[in-house]
């Protein structure tokens, strides 16, 4: 065996027993050829072979890393156990995102810079970071003034702090009849009842809002509402505005997937005056790199800072500085619109696949009221048989026992020859009976 190979052999091994991890700098090839008594020549080609066998990575200029792992291959949909395609979860992570993100953070990572990003923050941020905040989430004529933006650890400590703020244990708090289960979650973990109101095509209704019964603020999706994956038209829109301001109720507006309606005014331009728009990176980059934006109206921001701050939901300095930079640097912008050319070819596959489910075209996810002979649980665990996760409609009902008879279908997970096999098996399961499970 050529002597390079038995060296990159040695360095493998190392990088398989985590004593080389990923992201580790490998040494310069002088001093790595000094190190191991070896000719330059030969450093040269220990390093080409680790790259060929994908553990490292050069950057021109910065020299050989080690690479993190490969994702396990997509499974086959046939094989039962372990094998998952995931129509669950909605993250969208496109393939050419890292190496977007990686060069516009360089600049934060010099010494100096990261110095600075490493240090503490306010639930303010920098001026800086509200001005790129204010940018990135305005929506047509609606711009929301940096003065009012904050900042928290991720969407969900978002969404917390602002139920904190308006919502006292023991109180309630109205939401759609179908809703997102985290803000179930957050309502058991901070003693608020939920209030289911009830919704139609074109969203939740105003009317509804009103019978029932004192609230002590409002929860809603009105841009490609989880589950439903609807967008509420402007009229209802307006209505909703008349009756919170009638009702002088406070709204906490998810905006977590506006990005993929770039068109569409968000219900804070409609009343603006009681409505706190939370949004943040989860869904626009991905779900490990994440900051959360809270924009409040100007006689609510000291009330919502102190509910971030009491409940440490506080973004880090790092992750508000990179944020920053992919806003101003305009990588973001190319990746929402690469999402949203990516939604587009999703949605031509499912329209193909599985015609009629409910959603928004620009949406990732879709829903489905199953055929009478299937229920949902039933349905789910047969697709889980098969290979493929969905969210059957009791994750997100509000009260129990009144899920309707349907799933949720998230479509941005897999490469997109996945998903088609995939709705081609649940459009084959949907056609044939429960009864057929007996037979498999």
């Amino acid at each position: 065996m050529d002597d390079y190979r038995v060296v990159a052999d040695a360095l493998a091994a190392d990088i398989e027993a985590g004593r080389l991890r990923p992201g580790d700098r490998l040494p310069p090839q002088r001093r790595f050829a000094r190190q191991r008594g070896i000719a330059g020549s030969t450093a040269a080609r220990v390093y080409g072979e680790l790259v060929r066998r994908g553990l490292a990575v050069g950057e021109v200029g910065r020299g050989t890393f080690v690479r993190a792992a490969k994702p396990p291959p997509e499974p086959a949909l046939a094989e039962p156990g372990g094998a998952r395609v995931d129509l669950e979860l909605n993250f969208a992570v496109l393939p050419e995102e890292s190496a977007r993100l990686a060069r516009a953070l360089e600049p934060l990572l010099r010494e100096d810079v990261l110095t600075a990003a490493l240090h503490p923050i306010g639930t303010a941020g920098t001026r800086a970071a509200r001005e790129a905040a204010a940018g990135l989430l305005a929506r047509g004529d609606w711009r929301p003034d940096p003065a009012n933006v904050l900042f928290t650890g991720n969407g969900r400590q978002a969404l917390a702090a602002s139920i904190a703020a308006f919502v006292p244990v023991g109180e309630r708090l109205a939401v759609e009849s179908l809703t997102y289960p985290v803000v179930k979650a957050l309502a058991a973990r901070l003693g608020v009842e939920l209030v289911p109101i009830e919704t139609d095509e074109s969203g939740l209704v105003p009317e509804a809002l009103t019978a029932a019964g004192p609230v002590r603020a409002l929860y809603v999706q009105p841009t490609l509402h989880n589950p439903l994956g609807t967008t509420m038209p402007p009229p209802r829109r307006a209505a909703l505005a008349e009756v919170t301001a009638r009702l002088d109720l406070p709204v906490i507006e998810d905006g977590i997937y506006t990005f993929l309606r770039d068109d569409v005014r968000p219900f804070a331009a409609y009343a603006p005056e009681r409505t706190v728009f939370v949004d943040s990176l989860s869904k626009r980059v991905a779900p490990g790199l994440t900051a959360g934006f809270l924009v409040s109206p100007p006689s609510w921001t000291a009330r919502l800072a102190s509910s971030v701050r009491s409940g440490a939901w506080a973004a880090s300095r790092f992750a508000v500085e990179a944020a920053t930079q992919w806003i101003v640097t305009g990588t973001l912008g190319d990746i929402e619109a690469a999402k949203r050319r990516d939604a587009a070819a999703r949605a031509s596959v499912v329209a193909e696949k599985l015609p009629g489910l409910r959603g928004d075209p620009a949406s990732y996810h879709r829903w489905w009221e199953l055929p009478e002979h299937w229920r949902a649980d039933t349905f789910v665990a047969a697709a889980a048989r098969r290979g493929i996760a969905l969210s059957p409609a009791a994750a997100f009902a509000v009260l129990p026992g009144h899920a309707p008879n349907a799933v949720r279908i998230a479509v941005s997970a897999p490469p997109v020859e996945t998903l088609s096999a995939a709705l081609d098996v649940l459009a084959g399961l949907a056609s044939g009976s429960p009864d057929d499970l007996l037979a498999d």
